[in-house]
């Protein structure tokens, strides 16, 4: 019996001692042991790691900017435009900044500085979690992080320079004061127009040393820390919105880390920089080049701009020298020659811009953009700030055809389609209020055909077609053709047919270019090649083409913008020697005059634009040349002709080959039933595919006043001046085309119905044409 108890016991103690297995999903839960044992490996892993890398990782010596190569800039034929690469810059102490651009650049990237590590874990991780998000790429990095970027690394985004900067920074910041390491920082970074350093960004904007600089100037230069280039409100005055908001976020910071009072930042006004002052190595056109070429390798995201910063780079361009040469002796000779600065001082504010552009391949081959970089900075190729006018009347009718549009009493619209051109008509269909724009001289033109509209400019007929297409359809096939959604006053309102929109003369040639390709679009490009170091190869986007609107919406318009050049405002253009269409313009109050042209080889746009020279504001040219206004017809064609005619010099001329709308110049009055009152047209326009949409039903026509923004119309000839006055779209060749379409490699057929086909399947549409270039017109009824 006495031993009964003591087996129990032991019984006990080897059931105890024996755990049962686990099971089930149980197996797949680490014990507390596992997860222990774990984190303390984890943490000497690290803690290992730590002192491996920070013993490891030395501060190097500085990188030698001074060694740095230069980017070289070619012609498409390997000629050199330029080089640039030139390191400007001087060091200075801190003490000769002043406090307010230091603590400027301190609220911009950086405003704990003072008080922070040298890095920042947490802005890193939530900086690489926003890039691999898809919110775009941020940057981590404090301070002591960039300035170790900027004076002993290269700028490159690897995993191994990541590391480097982050056992550098450490180091550094227990090596050098807060105060060193932002002197080194000031001293270092790249602010634009060639400056690395604040001291010499103080100079090349503001003219004054950096202890000089004041608050509201330094918070625009720590601005441009963010984007240089894009920021620079002189090269880039479209842009001047986005850095105004980023040097009010600049002050803002200012007065939050009281370094401002409440007094001094409302009193800050944003101090615009001034023109800039350049080595004469980009005198010229060069240094215009050398900048759009570089904004075009950022902005496409082909090279960043510290890759190219750190140079190397050896940059073929599609730019053709004699095409370039051209251009500006076209300039020199129809407009710059006839200026007489001294007596007359509207002629100080004349600019000139231009673009030229192979209509086959997009490419750009010729620019203009000001009498000299050196004098003039901004390149007035690429700037959007000036009105199209009339030139954008093209994209009207190419919508219309494209979206068999129809007027108010259901007509389809077609070049002999009349409409009514009183100056002051109010707009029928438009329900955003009374819009009743005048046509230029405030004349009255009564019933004329779309033709004739176009040939004279007049704004009652194509605002009304804009109202009949649907504005935002309009706005649309702009934007197929070739204009950057993003172009100022580029909106869906009547007043988008006067040309409100501030496009670019660049932007306007590759719209252009798509009419003249029949209606395939290629986005315009101005590289060939990119090599850096010499031998490796840098990718390029691959070229584009689409359809952007039909081949008959495209060819109609051509035939109508022939007429344009052949009878309308545009004659002086005949000087070309080639069949050619485009388009004349001219801006609100006469501030710019446009002429938008192409052949079928070439698609140019040439504007001349009114600038005070010390305002930077938009001034009307009257009186310009000893002329009572500039208008599209006049330098801006005469430019053109000169210009098509050089660069095209020695190439077989060669005719348009159209497919037109069909019945497109039979004239088509209103019916006699029609009501004079307005339609049930809308905004979006009436597309009744039955044609059975006559009707009387009054719409809108709304109370208010005319909407701001509306053009003055365009330049206007007198019948006797610019040919006869009737009459449509013409296919009669230019002064030297010839009539057989055969000869000129025509790809269109017809068959014995009269019908046209499509024998290069090029995807246009059939059966829906009924002309070419080279046959002559049905006589119209008048």
């Amino acid at each position: 019996m006495s031993d009964q108890p003591n087996k129990a016991k032991k019984a006990k103690k080897a059931k105890k001692a024996k755990r049962p297995k686990r099971t089930g999903w149980r197996r797949l839960i680490p014990t507390w042991r596992i997860v222990l044992g774990t984190c303390v490996i984890g943490v000497l892993l690290l803690v290992g790691g730590f002192f491996l890398g920070y013993s490891l990782v030395h501060i190097p010596a500085a990188n030698a900017l001074a060694t740095k190569e230069s980017n070289v800039y070619l012609y498409a034929d390997g000629g050199v435009i330029a080089r640039d690469g030139e390191v400007n810059r001087e060091s200075v102490t801190l003490a000769r900044i002043s406090k307010d651009a230091q603590h400027a650049v301190l609220a911009a990237e950086d405003r704990d500085f003072y008080t922070e590590s040298a890095i920042d874990p947490m802005a890193m991780i939530r900086a690489g979690w926003n890039t691999a998000t898809g919110k775009g790429k941020q940057s981590g990095s404090t301070i002591t992080q960039q300035y170790v970027k900027n004076y002993y690394l290269a700028q490159d985004q690897t995993i191994t320079r990541k590391v480097k900067e982050f056992f550098i920074s450490i180091k550094l910041d227990r090596e050098k004061s807060k105060s060193e390491i932002l002197e080194g920082y000031l001293n270092t970074s790249f602010f634009g127009r060639g400056a690395y350093g604040i001291q010499a960004a103080a100079h090349a904007y503001y003219g004054v040393d950096a202890k000089d600089l004041t608050a509201a100037q330094g918070a625009y230069l720590a601005s441009l820390l963010n984007a240089p280039s894009q920021y620079d409100v002189v090269a880039h005055p479209e842009n001047k919105p986005a850095a105004e908001s980023r040097w009010n976020y600049v002050l803002d910071g200012m007065a939050d880390q009281g370094w401002l009072t409440e007094t001094e930042r409302a009193a800050a006004k944003f101090p615009t920089p001034r023109q800039t002052t350049v080595s004469t190595s980009m005198s010229g056109q060069r240094g215009y080049i050398v900048n759009i070429v570089k904004n075009h390798l950022v902005q496409n995201d082909i090279v960043s701009e510290e890759e190219l910063d750190r140079g190397g780079y050896r940059i073929t361009t599609t730019l053709q020298k004699g095409k370039q040469d051209a251009f500006v002796k076209a300039v020199d000779d129809k407009l710059m020659s006839k200026l007489d600065k001294k007596e007359r001082k509207v002629d100080t504010y004349v600019r000139a811009g231009g673009a030229s552009v192979d209509t086959r391949t997009g490419k750009v081959v010729a620019m203009y953009n000001g009498i000299d970089y050196v004098k003039q900075y901004t390149p007035n190729a690429t700037r959007r700030d000036f009105q199209v006018g009339s030139a954008f009347k093209p994209f009207v009718f190419a919508s219309a055809v494209a979206n068999r549009s129809r007027t108010q009493d259901g007509r389809l619209i077609k070049p002999g389609t009349v409409y009514d051109g009183t100056s002051e008509r109010p707009v029928q269909g438009w329900s955003g209020g009374r819009y009743a724009p005048e046509n230029e001289d405030h004349r009255d033109y009564g019933d004329v055909t779309v033709s004739e509209a176009t040939d004279k400019s007049i704004n009652a007929v194509y605002a009304q077609m804009a109202v009949d297409v649907g504005s935002d359809k309009v706005m649309q096939t702009a934007i197929d053709l070739g204009l950057s959604p993003n172009t100022p006053e580029l909106t869906p309102s009547p007043s988008i047919a006067l040309g409100v929109a501030t496009a670019s003369p660049l932007d306007m040639a590759e719209a252009y270019a798509t009419l003249a390709n029949h209606g395939k679009h290629s986005t315009y490009t101005l590289l060939e090649k990119v090599l850096k170091d010499g031998k490796h190869e840098v990718d390029l986007p691959q070229r584009r083409e689409e359809q952007a609107v039909s081949r008959e919406a495209a060819d109609t318009t051509t035939s109508v913008l022939r007429s344009v050049v052949q009878k309308g405002t545009a004659t002086a253009a005949l000087a070309a020697g080639r069949p050619a269409a485009g388009k004349t313009g001219t801006a609100e109050e006469d501030t710019a005059a446009w002429f938008a042209g192409y052949t079928p080889e070439l698609s140019t746009v040439v504007a001349v634009m009114g600038q005070d020279p010390k305002t930077a504001a938009h001034k009307p040219l009257y009186g310009a040349m000893g002329l009572p206004r500039i208008n599209g017809g006049g330098a801006p064609a005469e430019i053109w002709g000169q210009y098509t005619r050089n660069a095209l010099e020695g190439e077989p001329v060669t005719d348009f080959s159209l497919r037109i709308q069909s019945g497109a110049n039979v004239t088509e009055s209103p019916s006699a039933s029609a009501s004079d009152e307005p339609g049930t047209g809308d905004e979006s326009g009436s597309d009744d595919p039955t044609g059975d949409a006559d009707t009387d039903t009054p719409g809108r026509t709304g109370d208010g006043s005319t909407p701001p923004g509306s053009t003055g119309g365009d330049d206007t000839r007198d019948p006797s001046a610019g040919g006869p006055t009737s009459g449509g779209a013409t296919s009669e060749p230019g002064p030297t085309g010839g009539g057989d379409d055969s000869a000129n490699g025509d790809d269109t057929t017809e068959d014995d119905e009269g019908d046209w086909t499509d024998p290069d399947g090029d995807g246009s549409e059939e059966g829906d044409t009924g002309t070419i270039a080279g046959i002559p017109f049905p006589p119209r009824r008048q």
